[in-house]
C-alpha cells in the first residue's frame, strides 16, 4: 500500500484561473496544471500547434497560484484522479516516484546533451529522468560599489575567493559600520540553499553519483565553518532573514553584498551603484560554482495519456519554445542556444549566472525532501547561533539524512 502521508497536505479549494476550450466528445483530454497567475506567455500558441499535430487530443490547462499548484497536483494523484502533466519543483520528483505517482520521462542522449552541464542531474536518479526541466535559476554575488569605495576598496573588483569575501566584508563593516554580507539563516529553504552555495563553490557534494550520502566531507566541513565565520561580518540576527528579505537591505545600502538569483537584477533601485559577479570560490574549488535549481514538468501515472503528456512536455520545452519562455520570464537559460550569446551581449549582467554552471550542483533529491531540508536548516542554524560545533553537527546531520534518501 502506498503511504501518502508525506505527500498529502489536505486538498485546497482552488479556482480555475485559466483553461483551454473544452474538448469535444471525440477528443481525449491531456490535462495540465501550471503554476502562476496566468498561462505562460506563448503557451497558448505552443499548445494549439501541438494539438494540430496530435489530432484526437485536446489540452485542458488550469493555472493555479504558486502556493497551491504543486499541492493540488499531488493531492489529485494521491486520490486516484491524477492530472496528466503538472509543473513541479524538481526536488519533489524522487518522492513522487517512490510513491508511484509519476512515470519516467525518457530522454535521448542527444536531448540530455543539449542542456548545460548538470541540468539533467536535477531530475535524475536510479539511472532515469523523472521530469523535464522547465525553469532554471542560478546564483551570483551582488555588490554595492559605493560602499566598496567608501571603505577604501576598489569598487570595480568584487571578491573572487572566500578569503577575499570575508576580508572585504570585514573592511566594509569596520570602516563604514554597514554589514559587509547578507547571511540567510531563517527557518526557510534558502538557508539550506545558502549552505549549498558554499558546498558547490568548494567542490563539495551532498549525494554522489552512486546515490551515497557524502555530506560529511572535508569540503563540506570547510563550507560550514565558513558559514559560521561570515556571521561576524553579516547583518545582526541572521536567523531572522531569508534570502528575499535581504534584497531590501541591499537596496537600502544596509548590507554591502548578497547572493541572489538573476531576477534581483530587475529589483535593484535605480539609484544604487551595483555590480554582479560569480560566487566567490573556496579553497578546494576546481572552478566557479553555483546552486542549480530547476522546476520541471512531471507526467503523472494513471491517466491513459502518459505518452501524449510526455510529447506535450517535450514540445513546450524544446530549445526554441523553452528559450522564448525563459526570455519572457527572466530565467537562466537551460541550454546554450544561439540566442544566449546575444542575450549576454545585450546585458552583460547575465554572464555570472551562466559561468558558474559548469562546476555547479543540484538540489539533492530525497524521498522525504522536507525532512532532509529541515535537517539541513537546523544544522546551519545551530552553527550560526553557536550551539553546536561544525564538525559535530555535520557528522550527525549526515547520519540523520540517510533515513530520508
Amino acid at each position: 500500500m502506498r503511504d501518502f502521508r508525506k505527500l498529502c497536505f489536505g486538498v485546497a479549494a482552488l479556482a480555475l484561473v485559466a483553461s483551454a476550450p473544452m474538448a469535444s466528445a471525440d477528443d481525449q483530454v491531456v490535462s495540465m496544471i501550471q503554476c502562476g497567475d496566468e498561462l505562460a506567455e506563448g503557451y497558448d500558441g505552443f499548445i494549439a500547434e501541438w494539438e494540430k499535430n496530435n489530432p484526437g487530443f485536446k489540452v485542458e490547462t488550469e493555472v493555479v497560484g504558486w502556493g497551491q499548484c504543486q499541492e493540488k497536483a499531488t493531492n489529485l494523484a494521491a486520490a486516484g484522479t491524477p492530472i496528466a502533466l503538472a509543473y513541479m519543483g524538481s526536488r519533489t520528483l524522487k518522492q513522487l516516484s517512490e510513491n508511484g505517482l509519476i512515470v519516467p520521462f525518457p530522454m535521448t542522449d542527444e536531448e540530455k546533451a543539449s542542456y548545460y552541464p548538470h541540468i539533467v542531474d536535477t531530475v535524475s536518479f536510479d539511472g532515469e529522468q523523472w521530469g523535464v526541466p522547465v525553469a532554471f535559476s542560478t546564483k551570483a554575488l551582488y555588490w554595492n560599489k559605493d560602499l566598496f569605495k567608501e571603505a577604501g576598496l576598489d569598487p570595480e573588483t568584487p571578491p573572487k575567493t572566500w578569503d577575499e569575501l570575508y576580508d572585504m566584508a570585514k573592511t566594509i563593516k569596520d570602516k563604514t559600520g554597514t554589514p559587509g554580507f547578507g547571511l540567510t539563516a531563517k527557518s526557510f529553504d534558502n538557508t539550506m540553499h545558502q549552505y549549498l552555495h558554499w558546498v558547490y563553490t568548494n567542490d563539495g557534494q551532498v549525494v554522489d553519483a552512486d546515490g551515497n550520502i557524502v555530506l560529511d566531507s572535508p569540503q563540506n566541513l570547510e563550507a560550514l565553518q565558513w558559514y559560521k565565520k561570515m556571521v561576524d561580518v553579516a547583518e545582526e540576527g541572521p536567523t531572522a532573514y531569508e534570502q528575499d528579505e535581504l534584497t531590501p537591505l541591499f537596496n537600502d545600502a544596509k548590507v554591502a553584498m548578497i547572493e541572489q538569483g538573476p531576477w534581483v537584477r530587475n529589483r535593484v533601485n535605480d539609484d544604487l551603484n551595483w555590480g554582479v559577479a560569480l560566487l566567490p570560490q573556496g579553497p578546494k574549488a576546481k572552478g566557479p560554482g553555483t546552486l542549480l535549481i530547476t522546476d520541471s514538468l512531471a507526467v503523472f501515472d494513471g491517466t491513459g495519456v502518459e505518452e501524449q503528456a510526455i510529447s506535450l512536455a517535450k514540445w513546450l520545452t524544446n530549445p526554441d519554445n523553452q528559450f522564448y519562455y525563459e526570455k519572457t520570464h527572466g530565467l537562466t537559460p537551460l541550454r546554450p542556444v544561439p540566442g544566449v550569446e546575444e542575450m549576454v551581449a545585450e546585458d552583460p549582467t547575465w554572464k555570472p549566472f551562466l559561468d558558474g554552471i559548469e562546476f555547479g550542483g543540484p538540489e539533492p533529491l530525497f524521498t522525504d525532501y522536507q525532512a532532509f531540508q529541515n535537517a539541513m536548516v537546523d544544522m546551519v542554524q545551530s552553527v550560526v547561533i553557536g550551539s553546536k560545533e561544525p564538525a559535530d553537527v555535520l557528522s550527525s546531520t549526515a547520519s540523520e539524512i540517510e533515513e530520508y534518501k
